[in-house]
């Protein structure tokens, strides 16, 4: 059991000594080249920093702990990080990032954050929009479930440049409940199993796909993140947030 001590919850944005984060897949296998069309990777002064997926041709969606004081660029259809992919790749700063107000009260909750771009991302094969669930939509647990990703195989490892992708099952409120406690809010909160598969270090942001749709944030997991002992890692549940997603997007 965790208890309420803070000092097992781990964001999962890590920074490195150069200032940039490592993103992580653990147990993760190569996705297919451009089979993930919304994915998008964050990045300062060219390093990965965290994940993010478009729901909208000028919107991206990701974890409010992704903010950063330096400028912030959406990277899409991209599939290998260290090529440029002139073919493929979209690289467009971000303008402006709308944090949820709560987020301010606690770093772990409310943890989501909206990214206006530049210029609209052009629409093709390789660069897609998401649809996002209704309002109050849920996940069943058991619901076997896809998070995606840029980062090392394992926490030991150099992270990979190519797309990594892991299958995850959704753990029951109940079951999630036990091992955060108060950290865990059920009506905003879910959470997928840890059995030596999962997110790390740096997959901030990204989404834990759900019947094709992004029902999950990637938000916090235990330190380290690849410890067994702790079997539930959690993400802020979009449904939770479909009302203030549209606000910001229609008045922005």
């Amino acid at each position: 059991m965790i208890g309420t001590s803070l000092l097992l919850l781990h964001l999962l944005l890590q920074l490195s000594p150069a200032g940039t984060s490592e993103s992580s897949i653990i147990g993760g296998k190569k996705a297919k080249p451009h089979s993930r069309p919304y994915m998008v990777s964050l990045q300062v002064n060219g390093s990965h920093t965290c994940g993010g997926f478009l729901i909208r041709e000028d919107f991206v969606l990701t974890a409010a702990h992704c903010f950063s004081l330096s400028p912030l660029t959406a990277v899409l259809g991209a599939e290998n990080l260290k090529k440029k992919e002139k073919k493929s790749q979209q690289k467009i700063p971000v303008r402006k990032c709308y944090k949820h107000p709560m987020n301010d009260k606690s770093k772990y909750d409310f943890d989501i954050m909206l990214l206006k771009l530049q210029r609209n991302a052009t629409l093709n094969k390789n660069v897609k929009v998401i649809q996002l669930p209704a309002k109050g939509e849920t996940v069943p647990e058991n619901t076997k479930c896809l998070m995606s990703g840029w980062g090392r195989k394992r926490p030991d490892e150099t992270p990979p440049a190519l797309l990594q992708e892991v299958t995850l099952m959704v753990l029951s409120n109940k079951d999630c409940k036990k091992i955060w406690q108060k950290h865990f809010v059920p009506n905003r909160m879910m959470c997928t199993r840890f059995d030596g598969k999962g997110i790390c270090e740096g997959d901030s942001g990204g989404p834990l796909i759900c019947k094709n749709k992004p029902h999950g944030i990637a938000a916090f997991t235990a330190t380290p993140c690849n410890n067994k002992n702790y079997k539930a890692q959690v993400y802020m549940k979009v449904s939770y947030f479909i009302d203030w997603i549209k606000e910001k997007m229609s008045n922005s």
